[in-house]
């Protein structure tokens, strides 16, 4: 036996008395290590004749070879004893309570939608929904909008190619076609919000291409102004949370409402942020334009087959990402829609303890 040989067969008897992984990597390191006695060996391959190098590399390898594999058996062997004595002594107690993972936030927006359902529902609104990409029929022309009418420019406006099949398509720019639509479907009495994701063409701190909205219709007969104004009221004190809601209504121009009014909700300054509540002509308070409504157009009704001289309603529309806004403390749109984690995290809500509203409609006189 050579005196290679024999360090082969010393290393190997070693191995098989190792007793932890630190003496496997001891013998690991003595015979393949940089400065291994067999990495020694191997180097000398280069000074061979091509008849001695032909004889010895096989030789080399093959003693290589056999005490890397005996390295990685030796390893797994001891590291499966360990783990065998770790699940034979370790016990794990189910009693403990489970950490606390990492959780998922309710989006403010999702939030403020739930919130108006709730109030809507006890006013007795159902919701109603339609397609985000829709005609301009349902989303001008039935409006009673002009031809003419500027929101019908491209700069305002996302329209898709025009394919030429009869039908201009684009991203909606409201959910008033949800009205149309609604009308067409179930005719009249109707009483309905229409929540849902509106496109224009417009981006700053307190506009974005795309946003959410939320509309109502109210259709029946004998419906008036004063019945708009009681609604938009009992909404607006419940969705603030607020009895002091004071509102303005100014006369304004919508094609699809005759009259159209601009409605104002009085709120004061405090810590830096406008807070709603109190009148807008009180000392310290001011009045801050918050939605358009109006008596719907008679020939809105005409186009969605409902007859005018039988029946008439009210129509209104908010910003929902606007009311979270307000509500929440929040200054900037474009945050809404940034993906930043640390903003979700500050300003989301709890799936499993969202916040509810203290005083539904159905809790007040």
């Amino acid at each position: 036996m050579t005196q290679n040989e024999q360090k082969l067969t010393d290393a190997l008897e070693r191995l098989q008395r190792a007793e932890d992984p630190a003496q496997v990597e001891a013998i690991r390191i003595e015979a393949l290590g940089k400065q291994g006695w067999l990495s020694a060996l191997m180097k000398t391959l280069g000074s061979m004749s091509p008849e001695e190098r032909t004889r010895e590399a096989p030789r080399i390898q093959e003693m290589r070879a056999t005490i890397a594999s005996a390295i990685d058996e030796r390893k797994a062997a001891l590291e499966a004893a360990a783990l065998e004595r770790r699940l034979q002594t370790e016990r794990l107690d189910l009693t403990l309570p489970a950490s606390d993972g990492p959780r998922g936030t309710v989006h403010p927006v999702s939030q403020v939608m739930d919130e108006l359902a709730e109030i809507f529902a006890d006013l007795g609104f159902a919701v109603a929904t339609g397609p985000e990409i829709e005609d301009d029929w349902h989303n001008f022309t039935a409006l009673n909008m002009a031809e003419t009418h500027p929101a019908r420019a491209m700069h305002d406006t996302f329209y898709f190619p025009d394919e030429g099949a009869g039908k201009r398509m684009l991203l909606r720019t409201h959910t008033s076609p949800v009205q149309i639509r609604s009308m067409m479907q179930n005719g009249a009495p109707i009483r309905i919000i229409a929540p849902g994701r509106v496109y224009r063409s417009d981006s700053d701190a307190t506009h974005t291409p795309m946003f959410h909205q939320v509309e109502g219709l109210v259709i029946d007969r004998g419906i008036h102004l004063g019945h708009l104004k009681w609604t938009l009221e009992t909404f607006l004190k419940a969705f603030f949370e607020r009895d002091d809601i004071v509102l303005r209504l100014r006369p304004s121009y919508f094609p699809f409402t005759e009259p159209s009014v601009e409605v104002d909700v009085g709120y004061s300054h405090q810590s830096g942020r406008r807070v709603v509540g109190g009148s807008g002509d009180a000392e310290g308070h001011d009045w801050m334009e918050l939605l358009g409504s109006g008596m719907v157009n008679r020939r809105v009704l005409e186009f969605a087959g409902v007859d005018p001289d039988e029946y008439q309603g009210f129509a209104f529309g908010v910003g929902v990402d606007r009311l979270a806004m307000l509500k929440y403390g929040m200054n900037d749109l474009r945050a809404f829609f940034d993906g930043d984690n640390r903003w979700l995290q500050h300003y989301g809500f709890s799936a499993f303890d969202q916040p509810t509203l203290s005083a539904g409609v159905g809790a007040r006189p």
